[in-house]
């Protein structure tokens, strides 16, 4: 995999020489040339650049872009062309998203500008974070709940997450738990719905609830996410809350995707609580998954 993010980052430079837009390369048909699939790709590569692709891209044409600038590019449209641009708006408004100006006030000043230096991705396994790590076989079965959009927050707590768990009857809690009747056991955290490489904010489902049989009859009033038979890596951890968690899921890719044959499937990541506080957890973190 690490070889396989070099290599998108060697295709995606070999475009930008070619003057050609960074966002005609193909990550599907990469991922299936290289014995992967796009959204494990795009996956592993949000998480370890803290990027989308389509951002890194973004900013590397936009990087360029800004060297001609300041090297006395003969007019704005030229640039903004070559770039992949059709106007000279369309282009200022993804140059200023990258470097907080215009591209006019950076070809007569030089600047301010915000480089994005050219990526290289290596294996570091440095095991700061332990885990215990289960690999389950799971027939097909639901996810039901109360589920609600939220925003993606990658770091600290998610406050609309927490308001939808308040809002709640605590007499649904009661009621969630008798309605599960297998693994994984208990309340669930289900995040479902964001596209793999998705950037801080974009939305996705949360949904509250808990697993329950195929086939099992589930009342009306309750959302339902149906999952297929498949794999799942379970990871096992605990300590500060909610950092340990979020640190967990970035070791996910940096450490042990990296070493291990196993790949995302697309479907919801899952957090099973077995304790937590308000500053304490200890939790299972369980994420489809298919062989490399």
């Amino acid at each position: 995999m690490i070889g396989t993010l070099n290599a998108l980052v060697d295709l995606i430079e070999e475009r930008l020489e070619e003057d050609r837009p960074g966002q005609d390369i193909d990550i599907a048909e990469f991922a299936r040339a290289h014995a992967t699939t796009e959204y494990h790709l795009r996956r592993m590569f949000a998480s370890l650049a803290g990027m989308p692709v389509s951002e890194y891209i973004r900013r590397r044409r936009m990087t360029r872009a800004a060297a001609e600038l300041v090297s006395g590019a003969p007019d704005l449209l030229t640039v903004a062309v070559r770039h992949g641009y059709g106007s000279v708006e369309a282009f200022g408004r993804a140059f200023r998203a990258v470097h907080d100006t215009a591209p006019a006030q950076v070809r007569r000043d030089g600047g301010p500008l915000r480089t994005q230096p050219t990526l290289r991705f290596r294996l570091s396994v440095e095991g700061r974070i332990p885990m215990d790590v289960t690999i389950i076989d799971r027939p097909a079965l639901s996810l039901v709940g109360h589920a609600v959009e939220v925003p993606l927050i990658h770091e600290g707590v998610n406050p609309h997450i927490q308001a939808h768990i308040a809002s709640l009857d605590p007499r649904e809690h009661v009621r969630l738990k008798e309605l599960g009747n297998t693994d994984p056991a208990g309340i669930l955290a289900v995040s479902d719905g964001p596209e793999p490489d998705a950037a801080e904010g974009a939305p996705l489902t949360y949904l509250h609830g808990v697993a329950v049989s195929d086939g099992t009859p589930v009342p009306d009033d309750l959302d339902v996410i149906a999952l297929p038979a498949g794999s799942w890596a379970v990871f096992a951890s605990s300590g500060p809350f909610p950092e340990t968690l979020q640190r967990l899921w970035a070791a996910t890719a940096t450490e042990w995707f990296p070493s291990n044959p196993w790949r995302l499937r697309p479907g919801p990541s899952i957090v099973r609580y077995l304790e937590l506080t308000a500053t304490h957890a200890s939790c299972e973190l369980w994420l489809p998954v298919e062989r490399a």
